[in-house]
């Protein structure tokens, strides 16, 4: 009886296990609400497509970017990010990718390429020609690629593919997307390396350039290989599917996934090293901002030689407990003008003589000769020996 109750009860936690991981499924089901593959991939690759209107688009959103770049006008940024036209190649990329399709893939590669050399082309052209020649903290941040650039670049990447997968418009979101993975920005730092020919600075942004795009392209792949979308299966795009060529099809896209797998992998190695060193920086200056704002305290509590003082009163009184000088402020003048005033107070266990405050006061002035006034009070909670 015991073991049928203990069955019935395995049997229960095992029924609601099932139960819990169904809801799970159903409730990041990402299936559900997918467009049709013809659609998505039209959103995917139609961004890629490279004409007049295209590289006009492109030139004016590189200008924006270095305007604002150059003077770190957040608005600027943000603004040429919205209107950047890059995002299409990289999710082209992605799609070609995951559905193994070499051909849009050298498309898309080449198109990407093809602008970035525009953009350089335009940011150099920028930064020779400006009058402010200076390095703004908006481009520093810009050339240095950090495993954050490279997580934000993940979830934008995601959220991308996951937009332009529905079947509503995935404009909003995609917008959202090009303003948080910065695909511009790092391009005007590689510009402006050029322009002052500082091949760190180049290098650092056009690694943080690559970052974004390689990342942006593994998350959006990573969204159409988990709604399965179909493979590239005619090879030889001459509208004719023979088995040879899905099983080519096939083996191409294990290739294709293997080198995506080791390339990012070793893209992401430089990105690791420069964290490592970003944040042991920021330690260091924050030990240092911690111990300097503590000398400071400490330096700026004792500048009246508070402590040095209170061993000296103690040695000729040996009555008095405490010490402390601080800072009066009144209104004696006026409310509109307020006077500040030195108080130095001198705590005892019992009343002091007069002599023995005039002995008392000699000594605080000769440490704080701009005291206004030197009080005594005696601690009530001390007996007094009078």
């Amino acid at each position: 009886m015991a073991e049928k109750d203990k069955a019935a009860g395995t049997s229960a936690d095992e029924s609601w296990a099932r139960r819990g991981a169904t809801a799970l499924r159903r409730a990041f089901d990402v299936r559900e609400g997918r467009a049709s593959w013809p659609q998505i991939r039209k959103r995917f690759v139609g961004g890629s497509k490279l004409d007049g209107t295209h590289m006009c688009i492109l030139i004016v959103a590189m200008l924006i970017a270095s305007i604002g770049l150059n003077t770190d006008s957040t608005e600027a940024i943000v603004g040429a990010m919205l209107i950047c036209p890059l995002m299409g190649s990289v999710l082209a990329i992605s799609y070609s990718v995951a559905t193994a399709d070499v051909r849009l893939l050298r498309h898309a590669a080449a198109g990407l390429a093809l602008q970035m050399v525009i953009c350089l082309a335009t940011s150099t052209i920028y930064f020779l020609l400006t009058p402010i020649p200076f390095e703004t903290s908006a481009l520093l941040d810009n050339s240095t690629p950090t495993i954050w650039d490279l997580l934000i670049a993940l979830a934008g990447g995601f959220a991308g593919g996951l937009g332009n997968s529905r079947k509503q418009e995935p404009s909003t979101l995609i917008a959202g997307v090009a303003v948080a993975t910065a695909l511009m920005p790092p391009l005007c730092s590689a510009g402006y390396g050029i322009a002052q020919q500082s091949l760190p600075r180049f290098a650092g942004a056009l690694y943080e350039f690559g970052v974004n795009v390689v990342f942006i392209a593994l998350a959006a792949e990573v969204v159409l290989l988990l709604l399965h979308v179909p493979l590239h299966r005619d090879v030889n795009d001459d509208g004719i599917v023979t088995p040879q060529e899905s099983e080519e099809a096939v083996a191409i896209s294990h290739r294709l996934r293997r080198h995506v797998i080791i390339g990012t992998l070793v893209f992401a190695i430089p990105c690791l090293i420069v964290t490592t060193g970003v944040v042991q920086e920021t330690v260091q200056q924050h030990t240092k901002s911690s111990a300097d704002t503590a000398a400071t305290i400490s330096q700026t509590s004792d500048q009246y030689e508070t402590a040095l003082t209170t061993q000296e009163l103690k040695a000729v009184q040996p009555e008095v407990e405490r010490y402390s000088v601080g800072t009066e402020y009144g209104f004696d003048a006026g409310p509109s003008q307020p006077t500040k005033r030195i108080v130095a107070t001198v705590t005892s266990s019992r009343t002091l003589s007069k002599d023995e405050q005039d002995r008392a006061e000699a000594l605080v002035r000769v440490h704080v000769p701009s005291v206004d006034e030197v009080r005594f009070a005696m601690d009530t909670a001390s007996p007094s020996t009078e």
